[in-house]
């Protein structure tokens, strides 16, 4: 019987995990077949019942349902629960469970750009879904300051309530940074564009973008200009992928450059 595996978000037509997650069934022998499905929030209840009755093997969570679909899942891992988003759903021993394989997904790719978040600053654009999994991540690299802005500031204050070391400023304010990381969806589109001052920022800051496809948004393309280190989501994409796959297939499928060169 062939498995049957998904992705669901809003949107979804840029994801590139049935790509990955496909040609890692091929390489592995896996009879099993991986899709994207677009859905809204008023769809998730369905879906987790498809994975409940066995429809569906499992399910990777992506924009902007990280949270939503929490009321819906038995048991949250540590991970989950700690930084409430879910990611990578299953089912196992009856139970429907819910894992956050991306903190650990963006701790991997930091740590192989060598990029050292020991006593840095780090600047987060956003407050979506995947920031309580970056917050978390930078923590256990010990930054020394975590600064947030978000477009709409009570977003930004409701992480605060969780991670109270936070420090938020106001959209647009651009303070002292080691590392950007723009973890809102302007990029997804070729014209967005956020407005930074990066000749005042200056050189030598590692900007960093959650997005990996477009692989280079103007954000990043800008901050290259300038002097600075850039790094796409791409292998944070690939790692957080990994780790889903590993707990599904209990095999750890290969990150090589065929692999990273698969999803240019």
């Amino acid at each position: 019987m062939i498995k049957k595996y998904l992705v669901i978000g809003n949107p979804i037509e840029h994801s590139l995990s049935p790509k990955l997650h496909n040609y890692w069934f091929n390489q592995n022998n896996i009879k099993a077949v991986y899709d994207k499905k677009q859905i809204n929030e008023s769809d998730i209840k369905e879906i987790i019942s498809e994975l409940r009755k066995d429809k569906i093997n499992g399910i990777n969570v992506t924009v902007s349902f990280k949270q939503s679909v929490i009321p819906f899942i038995d048991e949250l891992s540590s991970e989950a629960k700690e930084s409430q988003s879910v990611n990578t759903i299953y089912k196992e021993n009856n139970k429907i469970l819910g894992h956050n394989t991306d903190i650990n997904g963006f701790e991997l790719a930091v740590r192989k750009k060598s990029f050292d978040i020991k006593d840095k600053k780090v600047l987060i654009l956003g407050a979506g879904g995947v920031v309580s999994s970056i917050i978390l991540a930078l923590k256990k690299m010990k930054a020394a300051e975590i600064i947030l802005s978000n477009r709409t500031k009570e977003k930004a204050e409701r992480l605060k309530n969780i991670f109270s070391n936070l420090k938020i400023v106001d959209w647009g304010e651009i303070p002292e940074f080691n590392m950007i990381i723009n973890a809102t969806s302007l990029g997804l589109n070729e014209k967005d564009e956020i407005k930074l001052d990066y000749e005042k920022i200056g050189s030598n800051k590692l900007f960093y973008d959650v997005i990996y496809n477009p692989k280079k948004t103007k954000f990043l393309s800008k901050a290259k200009e300038f002097g600075n280190q850039t790094e796409n989501g791409k292998m944070m994409f690939i790692y957080q992928a990994h780790q889903a796959f590993t707990i599904w297939h209990k095999i750890m499928p290969k990150i090589d450059d065929e692999t990273i060169r698969l999803l240019d």
